[in-house]
């Protein structure tokens, strides 16, 4: 593991608990010790990396101050529609860079966005993908590497729709 894979998984697990996925204290724990021993620095990590077991209540705290020190805190957008849309494009961007499998991203989306979007066209290819890799069977004459790879496309597709973020002042 190199520096820039600690920081990525940071920012991982970062982004995971601004969209409310659950993270257990146990993996931000081995983040920080991961982190701290390929020389990351950051004044919170020791202490985060540290842990023990009877103190991983002290972990997400923790966790928040090394992100902040490291400048790597997200906070999803406040409206609702607009998060989902960032988790969205945090999911496809994963699948394309191949930290995700294809049919789990996608499932991701089909299953905790699209409704919640009310399916919208930009993830229709997504959610077709999914639910043709969560029935495939050997008998459709297509395989499932070529179903990820259709999953992958999609979610390409689905990037170069994500409209310009506009500068922060």
């Amino acid at each position: 593991m190199t520096q820039d894979d600690a920081l990525n998984r940071l920012s991982h697990l970062a982004h995971e608990r601004a969209f409310g996925r659950h993270v257990g204290s146990d993996r931000l724990i081995q983040s920080g010790l991961d982190a701290l021993i390929v020389g990351v620095h950051s004044p919170s990590l020791a202490a985060l990396a540290g842990l023990l077991r009877s103190e991983e209540p002290e972990a997400p705290e923790l966790f928040d101050q090394v992100l902040d020190e490291l400048g790597l805190l997200f906070h999803p957008p406040d409206d609702p529609r607009a998060a989902k849309w960032a988790m969205a494009y945090w999911i496809a961007e994963q699948i394309v860079d191949g930290s995700l499998n294809p049919a789990t991203g996608a499932h991701l989306i089909w299953a905790d966005i699209a409704y919640d979007l009310d399916y919208p066209e930009d993830l229709e290819a997504l959610v077709h993908c999914a639910d043709n890799l969560d029935g495939w069977e050997e008998s459709w004459g297509i395989s499932v590497e070529e179903l990820n790879r259709e999953a992958i496309e999609a979610a390409k597709l689905l990037l170069s729709k994500r409209p310009v973020e506009e500068p922060q002042d």
